[in-house]
């Protein structure tokens, strides 16, 4: 599976995507077709899971805290009070998955942040380019 966060894709993936060495998303693509079923563990900075994405549903949303749209091509994960976007996620025509926009914190307490322009996590900043994982999980660190 393709995967493109920001602006870098990472091509040949299994559809894991490994924050700081912990797969925090997982995408399934559905044998019929359509948008993937997307498991997402949403952390706060103590490590506490305030949501979490089941199968593009949300199994967890302590306080009603977060609002998800899905369309046939995409889900948004919203935090309610802001509007701001957790996490963008569009399925594109040649099956490619793109996270264009999205902001959360990792198992340890660091924010990811994702634009079209770049993704960076710590002191690393990824631009624009493309990365073969040879069919194992893509790895943010």
């Amino acid at each position: 599976m393709d995967i493109q966060i920001g602006p870098h894709l990472y091509r040949n993936s299994n559809g894991t995507i490994e924050v700081e060495g912990v797969p925090q998303i997982d995408i399934e693509p559905r044998s019929s077709g359509g948008f993937p079923k997307v498991n997402f563990a949403l952390f706060e900075t103590g490590g506490k899971m305030p949501a979490k994405l089941t199968d593009s549903t949300l199994a967890i949303n302590e306080g009603q805290a977060y609002a998800l749209e899905r369309s046939p091509t995409s889900l948004v994960m919203r935090h309610q009070d802001s509007g701001k976007e957790v996490l963008n996620m569009t399925l594109e025509e040649n099956g490619r998955l793109v996270i264009s926009q999205g902001e959360f914190y990792t198992l340890k307490g660091h924010t990811l942040t994702i634009t079209p322009m770049e993704w960076t996590l710590e002191k690393t900043t990824v631009k624009e380019g493309e990365t073969d994982v040879q069919g194992k999980a893509v790895p943010l660190e």
